[in-house]
C-alpha cells in the first residue's frame, strides 16, 4: 500500500445554501440549483447579479464615457480626424501592450486615420514612452501621440514631445504617482478622480473601451469594437488581470470570436503552435498565445508580434507566425538556463522575506524568472539584470504577499525608472544602488507581511474548493453544473471539486514530471493527471482509496470525449470526511456559545446596549 499526505489544506465550501430566489433565477436561466449554489459559494448572492454573470457578455460593458479625460481624448481625436493628422501609437512590448497597440491602431484605421504603430525595443528602450519614439514621430511628421499600456509616470518625455509640436494621449492602467505628466488626455481608471466603475482593466482594456467610445461616436457603429474583444481578451489574460467585472465580459466576448473568427494573425500563431481554435480557453492564452507574443520583444524583435496581430491576410501572417514560434524555442532555453542559476542563488537566501537576484542576465527573461521565483518559493522576487550602465530589475509578487508598485515607490530616491502593479513590477537603478536597493526591499516585504501563522506554515497553502462530492457524482452533468462559472482566470480560478472514494487503479511516471493515473469510482473509470506532481507514481499503489482536489474538464483522445481529472492535491481516504467533522464541530460550538451568550438589554427607544 502507498502513502500520501495533502500538500496544501482543504478549505470546504460556505454550508449556507443559496436563498430560494437565487435558484429561482438560476432555473429561469436554464441552470440547476446545484449552479446556483456554485455562484452562492463565489458570493454571488442576488438574482440580479446571476443575470449579469451568465446573461449577454456586452450587458457588462461599461460607460467608456465614466474614464477619465474620455471626452478629451474624444474631442482631440475628432481635430486630428478633420485635420488629417498622422498619429503614432506607443504600446509596450509585452502582450497586454502589444494588443492594446493592435485594437488602438485598427480602430483609428477605420475612422480613416493615418496610424503607424510603434513597439519599444525592450533592451535599447526599456518601459515607458522613450525618447527615440517622439524623435521618430517628429521625422514622420506625426503630430499626436497615443501610447497603451504606458504613459503615466512619462512626465518628462512628455514635456519633450510638447517641445517638438507633438500632442500626448495617454491611455495606461499603471499606478498613479502624484504627479502626472502635462498631457492633452491621461486616460487611466486609477486616478484618483476617476468615476469608472471597474479599475481592474488591463492597458488593453483600457484601449478596447476607447476604441469603443470611438467608433461610437464618429462611425455611428458602436458594436464595431466588439470585433477587437479577441485581442483584448488575450491582453487582458497575459497582464493576469482578474477575470471578474467588465474583464470577465470581455473574456467572453473575446473567446467567442478566437474560437469562431479568429483573425489572420492568430489564426496563423495558433496553426505554428498545433493548437485548434474551437478550443481556445483563457488557460490556452496564459501559456500558449501569450508567450509567443511575448517572446519577439524578448529575444530583440519587438515589432514581430505587432506586425502579425495586424497583418491582413493568411500570406502575410504565416512567416511572422513562424518567427515567433522560434523566438518562443530560443526563449524557452535562455529562461531554463538562467532559472538554474538563478535557483542556486535562491538557495541561500532561505530565510530573507523577498528574492533578490543578479546577474548578466538577457533582460527581456528576468520577469519570466522572478514570476517562476516567486511561484516556487510563494516570496516575492526581484531579478536583476546587471548588464549596460543602467541595471534593470523585473519583480513578481504572490497575491497578497507584497504590494511591489508600493515598495518600488518607497525606493525612489534610489531608482531611475520603476512602474508596475501590486503583484508585477520594473525598475532601473544606477550598478551602485544595488546593495542599498536590496536591503531595502527585503526590509519593505518584511515589514508589510508580518509573520506566518506557524499553523499555515506547517500545513502549506490553503486550496479553496467549491463542493465536495462522492466518486460516484463525477460525471457530465456535474462538469455541466460547473462550466457557467467560467471562464476562469484570475480572480476567477477555476471551479474545484472535492472527490471521495477514488480508488487507484493504475499510477505512473509521465514525462515532463507529471504523474498520470487511472481511478475507479464503482464499475467505471477515470483518467487524472497530476501535474509537476511525479512523486506520486511512488507515493500510491494499486488498490489505495483516495480523496482528491480537482478540476474536472472533457478530453478528446482518438475522437473520443472522456472526463479527466487534473488533480491539485491527494490525500487519503477519509480526509473530506474529517474535515467535514471537523467544520460541524466548530459551527455547533459556535452554536452553544451563541445560545448561552447574555441577552442584549433593550433600552427605551429599542436600541440594543450592553
Amino acid at each position: 500500500m502507498g502513502s500520501v499526505t495533502p500538500t496544501h489544506r482543504w478549505r470546504l465550501p460556505d454550508p449556507t445554501p443559496p436563498s430560494p430566489d437565487l435558484v429561482a433565477a438560476a432555473v429561469a436561466h436554464g441552470l440547476t440549483a446545484r449552479s446556483a449554489a456554485l455562484f452562492a459559494g463565489r458570493g454571488l448572492r442576488a438574482p440580479a447579479e446571476l443575470a449579469a454573470a451568465i446573461g449577454p457578455a456586452e450587458a457588462g460593458l461599461h460607460d467608456p464615457r465614466l474614464l477619465p479625460d474620455a471626452e478629451r481624448f474624444l474631442a482631440r481625436i475628432a481635430v486630428a480626424r478633420t485635420a488629417g493628422e498622422r498619429v503614432l501609437v506607443f504600446g509596450d512590448f509585452d502582450a497586454d501592450g502589444l494588443t492594446g497597440l493592435a485594437i488602438m491602431t485598427l480602430g483609428l484605421r477605420r475612422l480613416g486615420l493615418d496610424v503607424a504603430p510603434y513597439v519599444p525595443d525592450r533592451a535599447g528602450e526599456g518601459h515607458g514612452l522613450s525618447a527615440a519614439a517622439i524623435t521618430a514621430a517628429r521625422a514622420a511628421g506625426r503630430s499626436l501621440l497615443i501610447t497603451v499600456d504606458t504613459g503615466t509616470s512619462s512626465t518628462a518625455e512628455v514635456a519633450l514631445a510638447r517641445s517638438a509640436g507633438i500632442d500626448v494621449l495617454i491611455t495606461d492602467h499603471h499606478h498613479v504617482p502624484p504627479a502626472l505628466p502635462d498631457a492633452a488626455a491621461l486616460v487611466n481608471p486609477h486616478r484618483p478622480d476617476s468615476r469608472y466603475p471597474d479599475d481592474r482593466l488591463a492597458g488593453t482594456g483600457v484601449a478596447f473601451k476607447l476604441v469603443q467610445l470611438l467608433l461610437g461616436e464618429l462611425s455611428g457603429d458602436p458594436r464595431a469594437a466588439l470585433e477587437l474583444s479577441d485581442l483584448a481578451t488575450i491582453g487582458t489574460v497575459a497582464d493576469v488581470a482578474p477575470i471578474a467585472g467588465e474583464n470577465r465580459a470581455i473574456a467572453r466576448l473575446g473567446l467567442e470570436r478566437l474560437r469562431g473568427q479568429a483573425r489572420p494573425g492568430l489564426a496563423a500563431l495558433l496553426a505554428a503552435a498545433h493548437l485548434a481554435p474551437e478550443r481556445v480557453d483563457l488557460e490556452t492564452i496564459a501559456f500558449q498565445i501569450a508567450p509567443r507574443l511575448n517572446a519577439g520583444g524578448r529575444m530583440g524583435e519587438a515589432t514581430l508580434a505587432a506586425e502579425l496581430l495586424l497583418a491582413a491576410g493568411p500570406e502575410a501572417a504565416a512567416p511572422l507566425a513562424e518567427r515567433l514560434e522560434a523566438a518562443n524555442l530560443a526563449r524557452r532555453e535562455l529562461t531554463r538556463t538562467a532559472l538554474i542559476a538563478a535557483r542556486q542563488a535562491v538557495a541561500a537566501l532561505a530565510d530573507a522575506a523577498a528574492i533578490v537576484v543578479a546577474a548578466d542576465w538577457p533582460v527581456g527573461i528576468i520577469g519570466l524568472v522572478a514570476g517562476r521565483l516567486a511561484e516556487e518559493s510563494g516570496r516575492p522576487a526581484v531579478v536583476v539584470a546587471t548588464g549596460g550602465s543602467s541595471w534593470r530589475a523585473s519583480a513578481r509578487a504572490p497575491e497578497g504577499r507584497a504590494d511591489l508598485a508600493a515598495v518600488f515607490e518607497a525606493c525612489a530616491d534610489l531608482l531611475e525608472r520603476y512602474g508596475g502593479h501590486p503583484q508585477a513590477a520594473g525598475c532601473e537603478f544606477a550598478p551602485a544602488a544595488f546593495g542599498a536597493f536590496r536591503d531595502r526591499i527585503v526590509s519593505l516585504v518584511a515589514a508589510a507581511a508580518g509573520p506566518t501563522p506557524a499553523a499555515e506554515v506547517e500545513a502549506g497553502p490553503e486550496l479553496r474548493l467549491d463542493l465536495a462530492v462522492e466518486a460516484a457524482d463525477v460525471d457530465y452533468r456535474l462538469l455541466h453544473d460547473l462550466e457557467p462559472l467560467g471562464p476562469s482566470g484570475p480572480g476567477n480560478p477555476p471551479p474545484l471539486v472535492g472527490v471521495e472514494g477514488l480508488a487507484v487503479v493504475r499510477a505512473r511516471a509521465a514525462s515532463g514530471g507529471h504523474t498520470s493515473l487511472t481511478l475507479r469510482k464503482g464499475r467505471e473509470v477515470l483518467d487524472a493527471i497530476a501535474f509537476e506532481r511525479a512523486d506520486l507514481a511512488a507515493s500510491v499503489a494499486e488498490g489505495d482509496r483516495l480523496d482528491v482536489v480537482a478540476r474536472l474538464v472533457s478530453r478528446t483522445f482518438g475522437g473520443y470525449e472522456s472526463l479527466q481529472l487534473e488533480l491539485r492535491d491527494v490525500g487519503p481516504a477519509g480526509h473530506l470526511a474529517g474535515l467535514r467533522a471537523q467544520a460541524m464541530a466548530r459551527r455547533e460550538g459556535l452554536e452553544r456559545a451563541a445560545a448561552h451568550a447574555p441577552s442584549p438589554v433593550v433600552g427605551a427607544a429599542g436600541a440594543s446596549v450592553r
